[in-house]
């Protein structure tokens, strides 16, 4: 058993203590509360009993889109796995195959608090292939796993137009981006009704030859998983949510760079956003309304926003910093870290996990030496699933 005692405990879930405790068991949290109410007993059962006071004690940090693993630190070609660039339509591929699970930046991440992070594909393809989630700390992938596969990779705008256009094949334009996912998807679409009008009757249906693709793409139909669509320009992100509606399948808004230009439509749509990266130049068209204000401004219309690094746009160890930076442009302040945690977490599908320290959740906390938004604040340890995975002045 695990005990954290005496910290300014903020969970995320609603209900706040200045002078807490936090109890795990097993991985999970099996306590939370004021001090008033600490148990006399539970000392004597801790293997480890953690005095908190002074610091902050939140859910371990979520990043909720990176590419953390896939485009190693410090290595070039040789670590860069994330664009498949030789098909535009690859559903198949799935990021844990390619994340370096000893990548620098796992580490980094959690010496800074993060968690969890939710990694895949990049943005070469119009379908780029699964995301998944991630914790941070682990001897191999399938100890890291939180959930696989947590979304499908989509594509709109200048990246799939940009590669393909050297290679001067499909898509060129925007035109064909659309074009060629409503295709795999309709293809998908067929594939599936083969198969259950096969498994409800194998004698008078012939079973449908396996399709590595569409077996992929049947789990976005059956919404089991959603599109996780890369736009950036105020159009790209109204037709990922055209074909999303056409299809009835579940969509995230990823970069979402145009948001504030179009706030009221993601409401009324009831579409989330995963805002970022913003702080990098305006290094292309797509991101000419780039503004630290669109987390804020997103958020007070009422879209649920989480913020994200894009890493290694902007390296993950960089996540509070982002928030902080969306709090000095506007964003209250509560709402940045419940988009580093909470929102991060629903968006993508995994709160029932992590995100808020809660009864039954994994016991992913991160403690801090101060408000986690201020610049000179550092993480002092960092806990995964009851175990702590870094401590300040031992890892550091």
């Amino acid at each position: 058993m695990l005990v954290i005692k005496n910290g300014r405990i903020l969970t995320m879930s609603g209900t706040d203590f200045d002078m807490g405790y936090i109890i795990a068991n097993e991985g999970k949290i099996t306590g939370v509360g004021s001090m008033s109410s600490y148990p006399d007993d539970v000392e004597s059962e801790a293997y480890n009993i953690i005095d908190a006071e002074g610091k902050y004690v939140l859910p371990g940090l979520i990043d909720a889109h990176c590419h953390v693993g896939l485009w190693e630190d410090s290595t070039g070609f040789e670590g860069e796995d994330g664009n498949e660039m030789t098909d535009p339509l690859t559903p198949h591929l799935r990021a844990i195959d390619g994340v370096y699970h000893l990548d620098r930046a796992f580490f980094e991440a959690r010496k800074n608090g993060i968690t969890t992070v939710v990694t895949g594909p990049g943005s070469a393809n119009v379908i780029g292939g699964q995301f998944a989630a991630l914790k941070t700390y682990g001897r191999r992938i399938e100890e890291m796993i939180l959930k696989e596969p947590v979304a499908m990779k989509i594509a709109f705008g200048e990246n799939p137009k940009t590669v393909y256009n050297e290679k001067r094949q499909m898509p060129m334009t925007r035109m064909a981006t659309a074009a060629m996912l409503r295709e795999g998807l309709m293809k998908a679409k067929e594939y599936k009704r083969q198969i259950d009008e096969y498994n409800a009757d194998s004698e008078e249906n012939e079973k449908p030859e396996y399709d590595m693709k569409m077996e992929a793409l049947v789990k976005v139909l059956n919404g089991e998983i959603p599109l996780k669509a890369h736009a950036h320009r105020a159009d790209d992100i109204l037709t990922a949510i055209r074909v999303a509606k056409e299809f009835n399948l579940k969509v995230t808004i990823e970069h979402c760079t145009d948001g504030h230009l179009i706030s009221d439509i993601l409401l009324e749509e009831g579409v989330a956003a995963i805002v970022g990266p913003s702080l990098t130049d305006r290094s292309k068209v797509e991101l000419k309304n780039q503004s630290l204000k669109t987390p804020g401004i997103l958020s007070k219309a009422g879209v649920k926003v989480a913020i994200m690094t894009d890493h290694p746009c902007i390296p993950v160890q960089y996540l509070t910093l982002c928030a902080a930076m969306a709090v000095r442009e506007g964003m209250d302040e509560i709402e940045a870290l419940k988009a580093i945690t909470i929102n991060a977490a629903e968006i993508t599908g995994i709160a029932d996990r992590v995100g808020s320290i809660s009864l039954g959740k994994d016991a992913d906390i991160a403690i801090f030496d101060g408000n986690p938004l201020e610049l000179k604040s550092r993480a002092d340890m960092t806990i995964i699933n009851g175990k702590i995975v870094f401590e300040r002045n031992t890892d550091d």
